[in-house]
């Protein structure tokens, strides 16, 4: 069965347009947990815009399943998550100008940088993912890199404007699933996923975890984080496994 893994940056980015302490998005990461959540994630970014070093310290002191550090490869957030110790690190592109993360992380030509900058990492028995459009090469250099998950993007399917790109983008989606689990890797999926297009993924066999951020917030401003999380909970439990 699939997992619900919250992301906590939009917490993180209320709290930041005052410069205050509050809301804050470990005392969140908890409340997601109580409602059920199976993993919290943070994107520790290099600008600081959202999430902050103490969140991603008391976060790994605190939270009671598994946290997800989502970083850019980079000597200084390398040195964070070896002192942090997450569950798990999702290596992920990062532009200054970005609103959120625009797309996957181009592997190709990297494959021994990554695997290089990964080997620490899985020293300190820590699990890693690539966040990775699903495109054939990005797949096959995911696999030579030797991290054991990717996450795949999904957010072209999902701000497609037409049921046939939708769907054309869910093909290609699907496509990339089967490549990478027949290549040994396990799968995720997140961005842009909210509790409509979801359901494209209600049959597809061997999805690990769904990472989703910004509808679950946007519900909870309406009807709270606990109803919000429990709400998305519910529909993944219905899936097939």
């Amino acid at each position: 069965m699939p997992k619900l893994v919250v992301n906590v940056d939009h917490i993180a980015t209320l709290r930041q347009a005052r410069l205050g302490i509050e809301p804050d998005p470990v005392t969140a990461a908890h409340m997601a947990e109580l409602a059920g959540a199976e993993g919290i994630i943070v994107h520790l970014r290099e600008d600081r815009r959202h999430i902050q070093d103490r969140d991603v310290a008391l976060l790994s002191q605190t939270v009671k399943t598994n946290l997800h550090l989502e970083m850019a490869a980079t000597p200084e957030m390398q040195k964070i998550a070896l002192n942090t110790a997450p569950h798990m690190v999702c290596l992920v592109p990062e532009k200054r100008q970005e609103l959120t993360t625009e797309g996957g992380l181009d592997l190709r030509g990297r494959e021994t940088e990554l695997r290089d900058y990964l080997a620490p990492i899985h020293e300190r028995e820590i699990l890693s993912s690539l966040f990775i459009d699903a495109e054939p090469e990005q797949i096959k250099a995911a696999a030579a890199i030797q991290a054991p998950y990717v996450e795949i993007h999904t957010g072209h399917f999902a701000d497609a404007t037409s049921r046939t790109a939708q769907q054309q983008e869910l093909t290609r989606l699907l496509e990339g699933i089967r490549q990478a689990q027949d290549l040994g890797l396990k799968v995720n999926l997140g961005h842009g996923l909210n509790y409509t297009n979801i359901y494209g993924f209600a049959t597809v066999p061997g999805i690990h975890e769904f990472s989703i951020g910004h509808s679950i917030i946007a519900r909870a401003a309406l009807s709270g984080l606990d109803r919000a999380v429990r709400d998305m909970v519910s529909i993944i439990k219905t899936f097939a496994p």
